[in-house]
């Protein structure tokens, strides 16, 4: 079974990605791709208690990520691929060219962002480096819940502020 959803959350696991996105897609498994997270085992125990019994999380430093991705995309089970940032997907994309589609869910406000949608702020850096995954051909779309409209992101990259009327 492929991956079902490659998808940037800067909250990474919660009722988002668990309920909203997990329910309708019936997942199975999130892999969780970061670097700092996969060094750090407290972390991964407050983002367990997230899942409930009947999904499994995994996690994975990036380059794990990219050595195991061939592991979760023949698992039979319906999964996710999350990460926090777009450096991290950016950096994914790099070692897995198979990756055609991702979703970007949320990225809040931060200093130094400047907001696109309701739920996505970027920096002058993140929208260059969406620019340049978009420009690999990959289809990028900012969808916050499965609800929503699919909203390209190279509509909101050339837009003027106020796109957030896509949204």
């Amino acid at each position: 079974m492929p991956v079902e959803l490659y998808r940037i959350d800067d909250r990474l696991v919660h009722g988002q990605v668990v309920v909203g996105w997990g329910q309708p897609l019936d997942l199975q498994l999130i892999v969780l791709v970061d670097d700092e997270v996969a060094q750090s085992d407290w972390e991964q125990d407050l983002y367990r208690m997230g899942v409930p019994p009947e999904m499994e999380i995994r996690f994975a430093d990036v380059a794990t990520a990219i050595r195991d991705h061939a592991t979760y995309a023949s698992d039979p089970r319906r999964s996710i691929v999350l990460t926090g940032n777009i450096s991290t997907m950016h950096a994914l994309l790099h070692g897995v060219e198979s990756i055609r589609a991702i979703n970007v869910g949320g990225l809040h406000h931060r200093p130094g962002r400047k907001q696109k949608m309701r739920y996505v702020f970027l920096t002058a850096e993140e929208e260059s480096e969406l620019r340049e995954i978009i420009a690999a051909g990959v289809k990028v779309t900012a969808q916050d819940v499965p609800a929503a409209r699919a909203v390209p992101m190279d509509e909101v990259l050339v837009a003027t502020p106020g796109i957030e009327k896509l949204a």
